[in-house]
């Protein structure tokens, strides 16, 4: 890095890092074994305000807590040969800083005008969250659906869907550098009910950040399928169609780049999955529900003492099962992560599993197998892809 971009580097970000930062995010690794991406916050810790990095490597996430200068500095690192581009977003204004290959750093900042004096967007340690989807503006789909009112304030009933929501689209943002930005993008939404996120999914991919999609929603309710196509005709969703059909069974498309499946029932997450694999999906982004099948054939002397409380052996159950179809998936070429949704005080079914595309299989069928075999029981979505 140029001593001048450094010094421009480090002058903004002085002028960025204080209590109206919302967010910063680092990304496009240039070793991509290393830390994938890098996403700082403010908050406030004991009365002081610090700057929180989360560094993002495979399936974990390492935090560290710096002051305004030593943040800047490690901004000014980062930058330094390790990523290629940031994004910085504040009450204040944008940053976009871009990597060339030769080292050169190129800068986009666009400030907000000034406004009436404000309280600080960050609080204490609990502060409220920083949302994709921004509190106070109204968006069409959100008011239909019973999340916002028409002035953009958020129902207190439908608070937390509003927070799942922007939950999910935060593992959307995490994929974008898998989706293609030179060719139509056709994603697949597998028991998408009042698809409320899969008009989010849209509304994010295509409206903010100007991909080129094709999204289809399926479901086996005729009239939530109704409700749905009338939704989109009204918003003007070109590219956005619902269709009554079963996961098992749909051949509507010869390609699909990611295969979102929310809530599908017992073996139906199975289907899905199997889907999304046979299709070479890059992305698949999977929430289970209700794991009955192995719960019914689970069966160990060794673990009768546990599988006795039915309770216990129905959520173990659960657990072994997504675990296995993580694998299995890790099996068929996929790196894999078991992720929380949302908090479990909002809802048991917490768990999203992110599979992304990498091309080598892990060699792990044998070990799979002896699990099956240990619990007495077996997976569909295993039998399927053994076809």
């Amino acid at each position: 890095m140029e001593q001048k971009d450094k010094e421009h580097l480090i002058q903004l970000a002085k002028a960025y890092l204080n209590e109206n930062l919302l967010r910063i995010v680092i990304s496009n690794p240039a070793i991509k074994e290393e830390i994938s991406k890098v996403k700082i916050r403010p908050l406030l810790l004991k009365g002081n305000l610090i700057f929180q990095a989360e560094e993002l490597t495979g399936t974990q996430a390492f935090h560290k807590n710096f002051s305004a200068e030593e943040c800047a500095g490690y901004l000014s690192e980062l930058l330094d040969g390790r990523f290629r581009q940031l994004e910085l977003e504040s009450g204040k204004g944008q940053v976009r800083i871009l990597v060339s290959k030769k080292g050169t750093l190129s800068f986009k900042e666009k400030r907000h005008l000034p406004k009436m004096e404000a309280a600080p967007l960050v609080s204490e340690h609990n502060r409220q969250k920083s949302y994709i989807l921004k509190e106070g503006t109204p968006i069409p789909f959100l008011v239909d659906l019973g999340v916002m009112t028409e002035e953009g304030r958020i129902i207190k009933s439908r608070y937390d869907k509003f927070r799942q929501i922007n939950r999910f689209l935060e593992f959307i943002e995490d994929i974008l550098p898998r989706l293609y930005s030179d060719r139509e993008n056709v994603i697949i939404d597998f028991g998408c009910g009042k698809s409320y996120l899969t008009f989010a999914m849209y509304y994010y991919l295509h409206e903010l950040k100007g991909y080129s999609i094709r999204v289809i929603g399926l479901d086996l309710k005729q009239t939530v399928i109704d409700d749905c196509n009338r939704l989109r005709e009204k918003y003007g969703y070109e590219k956005l169609d619902f269709y009554h059909g079963d996961i098992a069974s749909y051949e509507g498309v010869d390609h699909v780049d990611m295969v979102v499946t929310l809530h599908a029932c017992d073996t139906a997450t199975d289907y899905a999955l199997a889907k999304a694999v046979r299709w070479g999906a890059s992305v698949i982004l999977s929430v289970p529900c209700c794991q009955h099948e192995l719960n019914k054939q689970m069966n160990n002397e060794q673990m009768a003492p546990v599988f006795q409380y039915g309770l216990i052996k129905e959520r173990l159950a659960a657990l072994y099962t997504d675990a296995l179809r993580a694998e299995i998936l890790e099996n068929n070429g996929y790196r894999t992560q078991i992720l929380e949704f949302i908090d479990m005080e909002h809802t048991p079914k917490n768990i999203l599993i992110r599979a992304v595309k990498q091309g080598g299989r892990k060699n792990n069928r044998k070990e799979i197998k002896e699990i099956m075999e240990y619990l007495h029981g077996k997976l569909t979505l295993f039998d399927l892809l053994s076809e």
